[in-house]
C-alpha cells in the first residue's frame, strides 16, 4: 500500500473521531438558541453562532473537514468512508461515557448492527487501496449529485422530525464529499482549484447541511439524530466509489 494512501487512512480515523465529538458539542449548542427558521437562514446563522459551545462544535468539525479533504485526496473514496463510518460506534460510545447521552439498549444494537456490515465491507476491499480513484464520470456524478440532493430538499419540505432532517444533511454533506474527491482529480490547477465551480458547489451543500443538521440536533434525539447523519452520508459516498470513480469492486463473486 503506498506510503499517500496510509496517510489518507490516518487521516480518516481522524476525521472520525472529531467529527463525532463536533456533533455532541454543536448539539448542545444547538439546543441553547431558538429554533432554525428555513425562511430566516442568515438570522438563524447568527443566532446558532453566538453560542460558544456551537461555534466550538463547528471548530472541531472543521479541522474534521480539514482531515476528511486529506483522506479523499489520498485515498480511495470507498475506503475513506468505509473508516469515518466507523465514527458511528463511537457515537454511542461517547455519548453515553463522555456526554452524559441516555444510550437505549436499541441503539447499541443498532451500532452494533451498522459494525458488522463495516466489516463484511472492509473484507472486500482487498485489491481497492492501491491508487487513490480520483477519475470521475462526468454524467454519472451529475446524476447522483442532483438525485441526492432533489431527495434531501424533499425531507426538508416535509420532514418534521430530527431524524427526517438528520438523512436530508447526510445527503447534503454527501453531496459535498463526493465532489471534494471529484476536485482533488484537478490538482493540477494548484491554487486554481479554488476558483473552480465545485468549490462554490461544496461550499453551499456544507453550509445547508450545517443548518439542516442544527435543526434535527434541535429536534432530537441526538444518538439517533448523529447516526442517520453519519450513516446516510456514508451509504452515498461509500457507492459513489464503484458507480463515480470506478473503483473496482472484488473478482471473488462471493464478495
Amino acid at each position: 500500500m503506498p506510503l499517500s494512501v496510509q496517510l489518507g487512512l490516518v487521516c480518516a480515523v481522524l476525521t472520525a473521531l472529531s467529527s463525532v465529538v463536533g456533533f455532541f458539542l454543536k448539539h448542545k449548542g444547538a439546543i441553547q438558541v431558538p429554533p432554525v427558521r428555513w425562511r430566516q437562514p442568515v438570522r438563524s446563522f447568527v443566532a446558532l453562532f453566538r453560542s460558544p459551545v456551537f461555534v466550538l462544535g463547528c471548530a472541531v468539525d472543521a479541522m474534521s473537514w480539514g482531515f476528511r479533504i486529506a483522506a479523499l485526496a489520498l485515498a480511495p473514496i470507498s475506503v475513506v468512508q468505509a473508516i469515518t463510518a466507523g465514527g458511528l460506534v463511537l457515537i454511542t460510545v461517547l455519548g453515553d461515557r463522555v456526554f452524559g447521552q441516555v444510550v437505549s439498549r436499541r441503539e447499541w444494537i443498532g451500532v452494533a448492527l451498522t459494525a458488522v456490515g463495516l466489516a463484511f465491507l472492509a473484507a472486500t476491499l482487498q485489491g481497492t487501496v492501491d491508487d487513490a480513484h480520483s477519475d470521475y464520470r462526468e454524467p454519472v456524478l451529475a446524476a447522483v449529485l442532483i438525485a441526492s440532493t432533489a431527495a434531501a430538499l424533499l425531507l426538508i419540505a416535509r420532514g418534521r422530525t430530527g431524524p427526517a432532517l438528520a438523512v436530508a444533511a447526510g445527503l447534503l454533506w454527501a453531496g459535498a464529499d463526493i465532489t471534494i474527491k471529484a476536485l482533488s482529480d484537478h490538482g493540477g490547477l494548484g491554487l486554481g482549484v479554488l476558483t473552480h465551480p465545485f468549490m462554490l458547489l461544496i461550499a453551499v451543500w456544507s453550509l445547508a447541511g450545517l443548518l439542516v443538521s442544527a435543526r434535527s440536533l434541535q429536534l432530537g434525539p441526538v444518538v439517533p439524530v448523529a447516526s442517520l447523519t453519519a450513516a446516510s452520508a456514508n451509504t452515498l459516498t461509500i457507492a459513489s466509489g464503484p458507480t463515480v470513480f470506478g473503483e473496482p469492486l472484488p473478482e471473488d463473486p462471493a464478495a
